[in-house]
């Protein structure tokens, strides 16, 4: 959500306000900083990234901030460093035109709809097209800082989204990932009319576009999934078989001190229907280890859901305590040596499944979805299920979906040849 935010302040700049990319910081007339404020690190790296720029930017230059953390600080950025122009929250990205002509101008309202704004056309890859279906979030999960940095949940009028779409296929893109918070709630509310208002029919709609070859969406809520939408991902040719779900924590009693509104046998569930619709999915996921009062029997709990479901990816992170959370109020949390112990463990025996996983692929043959070109002569892609694939190769390969046995596996990627 943050790359696709960052390609609509580039393409309202470099068109409404003529300017274009550079690579070197001393060319530069303008710095932005793009921010996460998820975990705690991300929001210390800002101050001291602002510090690097500020030495090395030719004086004319301004520094904009913005973002999620560019949202919960707002005014406190430039009183720690004065340095910076202008503050932009996340839930305020078509005002970068204005704020970039106001001296210490911040704008971090969460109540701004962006939802019907017309933003200008620009994207880092011309061959797959990231497009919002949705902003915000209404859930409150209480580790979440996300709430309070982009606002309630909105969902896009179907109509904008389609048209975005076409715009993008029109142009050359085969692939679009569909994003927001959870956007398996969409439809949760409209700033105007729409025709579809559900994600199983904006997934059936998309797909009856010509020219679209390939559809990714991120994230779904496990909370959301019900039989329709697992059978409609399943089912839809169109739909990549590879799904992120977040479990945050296998033990139900966590789940509920999160507020996730699931139990880890309702995860479990419908993991199993996933495997049973659609065999050759890969399921990736989410998870806190840490969070305050789990106990070492709840992690446990998520250790016995790691080896049930068998993830092929897992993001993994220890909790992080965050402002404007329920959590970081929290009795017992937990200490930091426990929780670094328990990450290691959670990611070692991940590493484990995941060998196992990626040696199965020996001999495979996927079909692949090349849209970058590397060094050294190789093309890289992605397989229907996710998987990056190398092959040696050229720009010609670039926009086409072609078949590929895979002759050399790895954890991250795999490596193989057209047939």
């Amino acid at each position: 959500m943050n790359s696709r935010d960052s390609e609509h302040l580039i393409a309202e700049l470099s068109i409404k306000e003529n300017y274009s990319l550079t690579t070197e910081i001393t060319d530069a007339d303008l710095i932005i900083i793009n921010t996460c404020s998820v975990r705690e690190k991300p929001v210390a790296k800002l101050f001291s990234e602002l510090g690097v720029f500020a030495k090395y930017k030719k004086d004319s230059a301004k520094i904009g901030v913005c973002g999620c953390t560019a949202s919960h600080l707002g005014k406190e950025i430039i009183r720690k460093a004065p340095v910076v122009d202008f503050v932009l929250g996340a839930r305020n990205v078509s005002k970068i035109t204005q704020v970039l002509h106001q001296k210490h101008a911040v704008e971090v309202d969460t109540d701004n709809d962006d939802s019907s704004f017309d933003f200008s056309e620009y994207r880092t890859n011309p061959f797959r097209a990231m497009v919002n279906i949705s902003m915000g979030c209404d859930k409150s999960c209480t580790f979440c800082i996300v709430p309070a940095t982009r606002g309630e949940e909105i969902s896009i009028p179907s109509e904008l989204i389609v048209s975005e779409i076409q715009k993008a296929v029109a142009t050359g893109a085969k692939e679009i990932m569909l994003l927001g918070q959870n956007v398996n709630n969409y439809g949760r509310r409209f700033s105007s009319e729409s025709e579809v208002k559900d994600f199983t029919g904006l997934l059936k709609k998309i797909s009856l576009m010509d020219g679209l070859e390939r559809i990714r969406f991120t994230s779904p809520h496990p909370l959301h999934m019900d039989d329709e939408f697992i059978e409609e991902f399943a089912s839809n040719p169109k739909i990549c078989k590879q799904i992120h779900v977040p479990l945050q924590s296998g033990s139900t009693k966590v789940l509920r001190e999160m507020k996730r509104g699931y139990t880890k046998e309702w995860f479990i569930n419908r993991c199993e229907l996933i495997r049973r619709l659609a065999p050759s999915a890969t399921i990736s996921t989410d998870i806190i280890v840490g969070f305050p009062n789990e106990s070492e029997e709840d992690f446990k709990e998520t250790m016995s859901v790691l080896d049930s479901v068998r993830f092929e990816q897992l993001f993994s992170f220890k909790y992080s305590s965050r402002p404007h959370t329920a959590a970081a109020e929290y009795d017992n949390q937990i200490d930091n040596d426990i929780s670094g112990e328990r990450l290691t463990r959670l990611q070692s025996r991940h590493t484990e499944i995941l060998d196992e996983v990626m040696d199965t692929q020996l001999g495979s043959v996927h079909e692949v979805y090349f849209d970058e070109l590397k060094s050294e002569g190789r093309v890289s892609g992605r397989s229907d299920d996710g998987k990056l694939v190398f092959v040696k190769g050229s720009e010609e390969l670039l926009g086409h979906i072609v078949q590929v046995k895979i002759e050399k596996v790895s954890r991250s990627l795999l490596e193989g040849i057209v047939i």
